[in-house]
């Protein structure tokens, strides 16, 4: 069956901050799997787009992350000391 993939459907962009950086797309329905992995390294960008199979994705180690919301670091930790 042909994926429908519309101009409205959302992506990201990751940056690999360091070498080794993992993105895990993860499936969506009742059981949820992993169904696709990328490893890139320091430099390297992919482009990834949420689909009606992918609704999650997971991504480890120091990246940054762009969305339609702006830019998050992943693989860095902010703690307050207190």
């Amino acid at each position: 069956m042909a994926e429908k993939i519309g101009a409205d459907t959302s992506y990201i962009c990751v940056k690999a901050l360091e070498k080794g950086v993992n993105i895990i797309g993860v499936t969506r329905g009742e059981v949820t799997k992993i169904h696709h992995t990328e490893k890139l390294d320091q430099g390297e960008v992919l482009i990834a787009q949420f689909t009606e199979n992918t609704s999650a994705m997971k991504i480890r180690g120091k990246a940054e992350v762009y969305t339609q919301f702006g830019m998050i670091r992943a693989g860095e930790v902010d703690i307050e000391k207190k």
